[in-house]
């Protein structure tokens, strides 16, 4: 069948399917919701996206059925993310401006997405990464969810941003967690683990109607790159570096675990009513490396940058969609849409009713294009920056590392025009051909900085030193008291 062909079809079955007349409405369709984001995986580190070398292939079949949303973009670095998915606003509109130095803190007046859902009836769990405050007003427990098992704040072993300082002597394996309002030693490797947690828990929320909200959020293939042996090992006889073997181990450690949790849900027949959502966090690490002793680049889908760049190769993530009967299969909506539509389309679909006292939402709802691809969608503005700038030092990065992504355009520090319906690479700046879009994106960009630093609460504090992190002293305090237990999820 003609391509062409074949993707109209596609898009007319997806229409059918659920927009039709005999469609169930997606608004107020309380749908369980599960989310899976991993850390620092890049629209390169999937077969499904041309890499030729890792293995993805439980992913690449979620791919092939799903929505894929195919110009979905995210934040430079994890916990401005995060706090964008939990929000539904800009992440520096939370304070989150960095991923240490206590502005990874989300802001405490911050309505977030759990508690949101939690007012529509529904149950909470994160399992992973939260990295948006580890005090104890921050955690995630007093953000809004039910079931917790978390580690600290940057990745797991990086005790001097907040990790439990056990952690550092055994990276990814057999950890120190915070699970619910106790610190407890695990088995396993951390991803395993994470998946181990979640699906146990989705499997006691199966047993009730009470509808739920699952956050997988992983901190793989963040660095260390560190995988079980059984992963890492074809890497290694193929000739790749430690580093290489041990990050594209952890890919298909993942690819195999999110096989799992598509295999569990079937076997549990929880498809019909539950939708599945994979997704990363920002652009790819370490796309550098070496093959039998000599330097090669690595696969990262043909964009510019990584992350915490301010080019598409920072920002533009996977992002595949997936309910079975609900949505149409196997169809891309190339619409610009963003992890701050997340918490309007969960909202949507959950029936949340929002305090009219809350946070003014960035987003948008995703349901118009969930129910049409092709569905009318305006032209928009998203603001990027990569924020780290180091303490007093805010206003000379004004103008550095950022960007204002519209449908068509990409404007990097305030200087360069890329025109991303032509160009997605970002290989040539038209800048001097369209003065007037410069003008536009420029006008825009001075508006929003202006709107968000009175909302930057974390800026110039004080750096706290690793025995003075909040889940250290926790950690210590905990294990000269009672100690610390050992815990594993039940077993499916």
């Amino acid at each position: 069948m003609d391509q062409k062909i074949k993707c109209w079809v596609y898009v007319l079955a997806g229409v059918l399917l659920a927009g039709g007349a005999d469609a169930k409405p997606l608004a107020g369709s309380r749908p369980n919701i599960i989310l899976v984001m991993t850390d620092d995986q890049g629209m390169g580190d999937f077969s499904c996206m041309g890499n030729e070398v890792v293995k993805t292939p439980k992913i690449d079949q979620f791919h092939d059925q799903a929505v894929r949303f195919t110009d979905f973009q995210v934040s430079p670095t994890c916990a401005p993310t995060r706090a964008a998915i939990m929000s539904g606003r800009a992440p520096f509109k939370n304070g989150v401006t960095h991923t240490i130095f206590q502005r990874e803190r989300m802001a405490l007046d911050t309505f977030t997405l759990p508690q949101a859902l939690q007012s529509a009836g529904y149950t909470t769990g994160i399992f992973g990464k939260w990295h948006l405050g580890d005090e104890e007003e921050y955690l995630p427990g007093n953000r809004g969810f039910d079931e917790v098992l978390i580690h600290g704040a940057g990745g797991i072993g990086q005790t001097r941003y907040g990790d439990f300082p056990v952690n550092e002597e055994n990276l990814y394996f057999d950890n120190v967690l915070l699970h619910n309002d106790t610190i407890v030693q695990t088995k396993g490797f951390c991803t395993d683990l994470f998946f181990d947690a979640g699906l146990a828990w989705i499997k006691q929320q199966q047993k009730t109607k009470q509808p739920y909200f699952a956050y997988i959020s992983l901190n793989a293939p963040h660095a260390p790159l560190v995988a079980p042996e059984k992963y890492k090992s074809r890497f290694l006889e193929l000739g790749y570096d430690a580093g290489t073997a041990g990050r594209y181990g952890m890919i298909e450690n993942i690819d195999y675990n999110f096989g799992r949790l598509m295999e569990k849900l079937a076997e549990w027949k929880a498809l019909d009513n539950t939708l599945v959502i994979f997704m990363t966090d920002n652009g790819g690490t370490h796309l550098k490396g070496k093959l039998n002793g000599k330097s090669v680049s690595h696969f990262n889908a043909n964009q510019k940058g990584s992350k915490n760049s301010p080019y598409e190769g920072g920002t533009h993530v996977p992002a595949f969609w997936y309910w079975k009967g609900m949505f149409g299969e196997d169809m891309d909506v190339d619409s610009l849409t963003a992890h701050i539509d997340l918490y309007k389309t969960f909202c949507e679909l959950a029936g949340v009713k929002l305090p009219q006292n809350m946070q003014e939402l960035d987003g948008r709802s995703l349901l118009p294009l969930l129910t049409d691809p092709k569905a009318d969608w305006p032209d928009r503005e998203l603001f990027i920056h990569c924020g780290r700038w180091n303490p007093g030092q805010r206003d000379d990065f004004k103008y550095k590392k950022c960007a204002v992504r519209t449908d068509r355009w990409r404007f990097v520090n305030n200087e360069a025009l890329y025109d991303i319906t032509n160009d997605p690479s970002e290989t040539t700046d038209v800048a001097d051909a369209h003065p007037e879009v410069v003008s536009e994106l420029r006008k825009s960009y001075e508006i929003w900085w202006a709107s968000v630093l009175p909302l930057m609460v974390n800026e110039d504090l004080p750096k706290v030193a690793p025995e003075d992190q909040p889940l250290a002293i926790r950690y210590m305090k905990q294990l000269e008291e009672t100690g610390i237990p050992e815990w594993a999820p039940e077993e499916l």
